[in-house]
């Protein structure tokens, strides 16, 4: 084992989040606590280590970076904003990785993996944002490990199930939501989240 849990989630904490977040791509930072527990997991079932590991909507790299630190033998990031992708090439020089980031649309990745890793819109701004994103996944690896509103498990869970598939874990977390953009009333605002493993 390359790293321990609780300094996966240390490390993971150091990645910066976004300078300019995009409130139409629901641009938030992913909790370290809850992406190195999933990533834990992921990496204790035989998905991480060795593997090609691709990140859908990589944002500045958290996932990715997870991945590569639990062993991934090859990590892929992608995203559409140019800015996050600047911050995540940056970070992963920091860390002294081999992570590869890639910009474009999460529907013109045409790339396989073992397992995919992602933390996808919860479509809040766009309705169904994220089954873009599911279905790119499913396409393009049998494992995956998602994170989602757990208000949309059924959601998740029938739209695997329609390409297939099948939800075989799902964990809720409660995941604080900082005043990020200016419609945001609240100092910050905890909602429940869910991660699932589709295969």
């Amino acid at each position: 084992m390359r790293v321990k849990k609780k300094d996966l989630e240390i490390a993971l904490a150091k990645v910066p989040g976004f300078k300019d977040p995009d409130a139409s791509l629901e641009q938030y930072p992913t909790s370290a606590a809850i992406a190195a527990d999933m990533l834990f997991n992921a990496y204790s079932n035989g998905d991480i280590e060795g593997m090609k590991v691709m990140d859908l909507g990589c944002g500045t790299g958290m996932l990715s970076l997870g991945a590569w630190m639990l062993g991934a033998g090859t990590v892929v990031g992608y995203d559409v904003d140019t800015n996050a992708l600047a911050v995540a090439v940056e970070c992963a020089r920091s860390f002294g990785s081999d992570v590869v980031f890639r910009e474009a649309d999460v529907g013109e990745v045409d790339e396989k993996a073992d397992t995919v890793v992602m933390n996808p819109p919860f479509g809040c701004q766009a309705r169904r944002a994220d089954r873009v994103f599911l279905d790119k996944a499913m396409s393009s690896a049998d494992c995956i490990y998602s994170i989602h509103k757990a208000e949309t498990l059924e959601f998740v869970t029938e739209t695997a199930t329609e390409r297939g598939r099948r939800v075989i874990y799902n964990k809720v977390y409660k995941y604080e939501i900082p005043h990020t953009f200016s419609f945001h009333r609240d100092v910050k605002r905890t909602i429940d989240v869910v991660v699932v493993n589709i295969r």
